[in-house]
């Protein structure tokens, strides 16, 4: 099994981590929109490899 599959889905726990994270009645709160638009991204680029992976793993065995 190739282990880069558990660090995908870390990273996919990561993005929706990072759109979940409360920014406001912080000094950060002016960066809320672009952490949500990074973990929209991360979950769908890592999902989106997840599944090629799964689909290529089908086809070559």
């Amino acid at each position: 099994m190739d282990n880069r599959i558990f660090l995908f889905l870390a990273t996919i726990l990561s993005g929706f981590a990072l759109i979940r994270v409360p920014l406001a009645d912080s000094f950060l709160e002016s960066i809320s929109p672009v952490t949500d638009i990074i973990g929209i991204l991360t979950i769908l680029i890592f999902s989106l490899v997840l599944i090629y992976k799964g689909v290529k793993s089908l086809f070559t065995k």
